[in-house]
């Protein structure tokens, strides 16, 4: 009697979308491809696990080594597992976002010559390659579902900020208007941010309130 034997070779790779806040907008960075299959398109950064690390050990090390880029918050998110995700091998990837300040990103990232970096809007994304298109849609809906129930952006506002800045952001992430005075309210009424009593001073008009987020708050729904 004779069996047949299914091939179980098959790769595992980490994929992130890093995120941040510039100028109100919020920005996701991606990786230039070198090389074919794709060669020319942006990806997520990302890379095969090895045989003695973590799916944890490697986006982190894909983080500072091949990206330069300091320590930051990392959730691991999704698995995607179709069959032609890429056209030379059987690759099983694991997603991840991770979440970084653009003070720390300016004053610590290290410039890395072997690898082309640029930060895109997240409504200005250009063609990628493989399967990533997809992937980060999927990313932006996870986030997008992570900072209406919880107070993650605190990560992305670690120093005092006014409250159309914070306003910008959730605008720009959920693709909505929101009334300012009705986002005021509902941030101070849920103590979901504080009054440090100091206001933005050198801009032009009236200084705005400064605020930070309260760290003692417990995740709630937002909107």
């Amino acid at each position: 009697m004779s069996s047949t034997k299914k091939e179980k070779n098959q790769l595992l790779e980490t994929l992130i979308g890093i995120f941040t806040v510039d100028k109100g907008k919020i920005k996701v960075l991606l990786m230039h491809k070198k090389t074919e299959p794709y060669k020319g398109y942006w990806i997520l950064p990302g890379s095969v696990l090895n045989s003695d690390e973590t799916l944890e050990d490697n986006v982190t090390d894909v983080v500072c080594d091949k990206l330069g880029l300091p320590t930051m918050y990392i959730e691991q998110c999704y698995t995607f597992s179709n069959l032609n995700r890429d056209p030379d091998n059987r690759v099983v990837a694991t997603s991840f976002i991770g979440l970084i300040d653009n003070i720390t990103l300016v004053l610590k990232r290290q410039e890395k010559d072997d690898v082309e970096l640029s930060w895109f809007d997240i409504n200005s994304i250009p063609k990628m390659g493989y399967d990533h298109e997809k992937i980060l849609n999927k990313l932006l809906d996870y986030f997008r579902k992570r900072i209406i129930n919880s107070n993650i952006l605190k990560i992305l506002f670690p120093s005092d900020f006014t409250l159309p800045e914070l306003q910008k952001v959730y605008e720009d992430v959920l693709n909505i208007k929101m009334d300012r005075r009705n986002f005021r309210k509902k941030m101070i009424n849920l103590g979901y941010v504080i009054d440090t009593g100091d206001v933005n001073e050198g801009y032009m008009g009236r200084p705005a309130k400064l605020y930070r987020f309260n760290e003692e708050i417990e995740e709630r729904n937002i909107f």
